[in-house]
């Protein structure tokens, strides 16, 4: 099933976790892997929509997410279930038509009602056990398109957003 939605987390999946501040507390930062980007423009090459949920209300997940074109970003959410659930009554779709990677345990809940849930290979191991692709890249070295990727791959639309991609740069 090629998902006709797919959410992901930001710290842990986009970013390897860390948070980083300057000795003034006026300044925080974010490394994000650039890789992560190529996995975006193959879900708009094939229509899926991408929806960022996080738990961090941050205007550097803003400028990323501005930068890649994602309109649906959501910060600061507690209950990524409930929200889910509004994103997908909002679009006539079901729950199992989505496709979510989150890391840890306030993301837990949608992982196990997703049609296709995935972690980054350091999220937890009880984490890992609920969901249906462990990607082998650890959150903040690309795992976000390696998840969308491997969707890809199953679904037979790999070369399909490839050709697309090249396309675009070329």
């Amino acid at each position: 099933m090629l998902p006709k939605l797919i959410i992901t987390d930001i710290d842990g999946v986009w970013t390897d976790g860390g948070m980083y501040y300057d000795n003034k507390g006026g300044n925080e930062w974010k490394k994000f892997n650039t890789s992560d980007s190529a996995g975006i423009l193959f879900c708009m090459a094939l229509g899926i929509e991408v929806a960022v949920l996080t738990g961090e209300d941050t205007k550097i997940v803003q400028r990323r997410c501005d930068k890649l074109g994602i309109t649906e970003l959501h910060m600061g959410v507690k209950n990524k279930l409930k929200l889910a659930q509004n994103l997908c009554v909002s679009r006539s779709i079901e729950l199992s038509e989505v496709a979510f990677i989150g890391d840890d345990i306030n993301d837990l809940p949608l992982l196990r009602e997703v049609g296709i849930s995935g972690a980054p290979s350091s999220a937890r191991t009880y984490i890992q056990k609920e969901v249906h692709i462990v990607t082998e890249l650890k959150g903040g070295e690309g795992a976000f398109r390696e998840f969308v990727e491997r969707i890809l791959v199953q679904e037979g639309k790999l070369e399909e957003a490839l050709a697309f991609y090249v396309k675009t740069i070329s």
